[in-house]
């Protein structure tokens, strides 16, 4: 999948891979949704929630949100795969209950437990769609006369260290921002 995206994720092309007989991978995957999750738990194994249950709520958000999204830039062509299907793996899913813990625990609701964590997740994923793409998605050159604070803004990107591109900032400045306002608002 890191190979082929989506399209690498079929019983035949993984037995093709492994050099096997597409029947004999039925005994160990039954279906294709089985691989999937196979694959989720594979990614998702790297990603550390205990920060979640060990360090205070802000940094235990800081940490778990920088390992997600390593966990996901290592594999950046599995995004879309699996963010097309529902998960029920163990790993993920404990992660979750983690998160929901530490949410509950400062005062979020159940309720609101699943937006906050869609929230997060929205911003990490992006973010691993952002780096994997080019370094900038657009250019003003030769529209700076009608856009003179985004063309010079634009063109601070000629000093860009590669140790930190505008992804890496743009991530962590958004987590900043999400966690800044992870707490609930007293009703």
């Amino acid at each position: 999948m890191d190979q082929h995206g989506s399209e690498g994720a079929s019983i035949r092309r993984v037995a093709a891979r492994l050099g096997v007989n597409p029947t004999s991978l039925y005994h160990h995957v039954p279906d294709r949704a089985a691989l999937v999750e196979d694959v989720r738990a594979l990614v998702s194994a790297s990603i550390d929630s205990e920060p979640l249950r060990t360090m205070a709520w802000e940094d235990g958000l800081r940490a778990w949100a920088r390992s997600y999204r390593a966990a996901f830039a290592r594999h950046p062509r599995t995004v879309p795969l699996l963010m097309s299907t529902r998960s029920s793996t163990p790993v993920v899913l404990n992660a979750y209950e983690y998160f929901a813990v530490a949410a509950e625990g400062v005062g979020w609701s159940s309720r609101d437990v699943l937006p906050l964590l869609t929230a997060f997740e929205s911003f990490v994923i992006g973010s691993v769609l952002d780096m994997s793409g080019p370094p900038v998605m657009f250019d003003p050159s030769g529209q700076e006369q009608a856009l003179p604070r985004f063309a010079a803004a634009f063109e601070t990107l000629s000093d860009e260290d590669p140790q930190d591109p505008v992804a890496t900032r743009a991530f962590e400045l958004g987590l900043r921002m999400l966690i800044d306002s992870s707490r609930p608002t007293p009703v």
